[in-house]
């Protein structure tokens, strides 16, 4: 995959089993938690991506020993906390890798250097570094928190902190934080968001209470607690199973299996609201791993219905509006989604560029401050015109979304810096190929 650009075409019915890349996040924690812990972690099925790379490097820079044993499986050995680095630590484009690193770093007492590529520089860590901040870390950095910033960790003490807005990357890098304060942490979220950190602190041997009250959801991780390493299987991630279920919905006569993926009920929400929609959507063969709800899932194409989408349920789907926003486009009538403002500042402007990205082929859209209306036309077997080439300023699920609205529109739809999907998707290229789609 080069940067000079990619384009998607349509062509015949998809088909296939296959197996989404491991989950980012579970991916990111697994090698925190492991570099945090006293002695060896073992971890199937991480995802390989830029992303976790960059963490993986930070962790090796940290003092722990990180070694990829080969595909998908990894080993940590941790020395039961963080030894101040030598050298600046870069993030690439890993926003949830630093922020939550950033949290896990706070508790000791040394400082450390953050930087990443253009896009991470421009994103600001104000959300993390203020909660932090009142635990007792310092930083120096650029205006609205933004990196390269140098932070000062140690002598944390205990906080609770209400979230002002949902975001698991916060309440992970306070509980992360709390882990090494003088009596631990708490966070109070008037709205649940993914839960790994809370599952693996516990895979890991920590306590931390989770309690539903009336003015939300209350974890409490206690002081003065050891994590030991343990074995982590990481489940197919729900954000890239995403892509090739949703282009099997829209690309007629087609049928695909996805083998193996996430199904935290906090991260299930496009399953859910493709479903409404009338999309023919079967999970099956649901187990548990490593703590975790795990399953296959089967996309058969069929016709689907605008809807809309409830604010409430955008913690749990977040990072699968842009995708949503290409089913809503073959859909009939108009699918609206609210309560959507957090995209905006995400990897890029999500919400402006799949306005942007959609109305270019032909889709009808109406931007809003924190929400995103997509008029569908469903006709025939024919309802996107496509056609442009489409900017993604570096986005790769901006990217992703494009290249399979292409896959079933009337013209070719092509995306310019593709070269960012190897953050999250490694592979993805061939892995729709491999099913049928003509994507070069």
């Amino acid at each position: 995959m080069t940067s000079a650009g990619l384009t998607a075409k349509r062509g015949g019915p998809l088909r296939g089993r296959v197996r989404a890349p491991g989950d980012k996040s579970i991916s990111h924690r697994s090698l925190i938690l492991g570099a945090l812990a006293t002695g060896v972690t073992e971890i199937e099925g991480l995802l390989e991506g830029d992303d976790v790379l960059r963490t993986a490097a930070a962790m090796r820079a940290f003092g722990a020993k990180v070694e990829r044993l080969g595909g998908g499986r990894w080993r940590v050995e941790g020395q039961g906390g963080f030894s101040e680095p030598t050298d600046v630590i870069d993030c690439g484009n890993a926003g949830t890798g630093v922020r939550l690193i950033m949290g896990a770093m706070a508790g000791f007492p040394f400082a450390a250097t953050f930087t990443g590529d253009e896009s991470l520089r421009s994103r600001p860590m104000r959300r993390v570094l203020g909660p932090i901040g009142q635990m007792g870390a310092t930083w120096i950095g650029r205006s609205n928190g933004r990196l390269p910033l140098t932070l000062q960790g140690g002598a944390l003490k205990h906080l609770s902190y209400r979230l002002p807005e949902p975001s698991a990357q916060v309440k992970s890098a306070v509980l992360l934080a709390g882990l090494h304060a003088e009596g631990g942490a708490q966070v109070i979220e008037p709205e649940a968001t993914r839960d790994h950190t809370e599952r693996m602190l516990r895979a890991f041997g920590a306590q931390v209470l989770v309690e539903d009250r009336d003015d939300g959801r209350h974890i409490t991780l206690p002081g003065g607690q050891k994590l030991t390493g343990t074995r982590v299987r990481v489940p197919g991630d729900p954000s890239s199973a995403a892509f090739p279920l949703v282009a099997a919905l829209v690309t007629p006569g087609s049928e695909v299996t996805v083998e193996g993926v996430l199904l935290n009920e906090l991260r299930t929400g496009l399953f859910t609201t493709l479903q409404e929609m009338g999309a023919d959507l079967v999970i099956s063969n649901v187990h548990e791993e490593s703590g975790e709800q795990v399953g296959d899932i089967t996309a058969r194409h069929c016709g689907l219905k605008g809807v809309e989408v409830p604010p409430e349920r955008a913690p749990s789907m977040i990072d699968e509006y842009p995708i949503l926003a290409v089913a809503a486009a073959f859909a009939e009538g108009a699918t609206i989604m609210r309560g959507i403002g957090e995209l905006r500042v995400k990897e890029s402007d999500r919400i402006a560029l799949m306005a942007a990205g959609l109305s270019a082929n032909g889709v009808g859209v109406e931007e809003e401050p924190e929400g995103l209306i997509v008029i569908g036309s469903a006709r025939a077997n024919h309802a996107v015109a496509g056609g442009a080439r489409v900017t993604t300023k570096g986005d790769h699920r901006i990217a992703m979304s494009h290249l399979v609205m292409g896959l079933a529109s009337d013209a070719a739809v092509s995306v310019d810096e593709p070269g960012m999907i190897a953050t999250s998707f490694p592979g993805f290229v061939e892995l729709m190929g491999g099913m049928g789609a003509d994507i070069s």
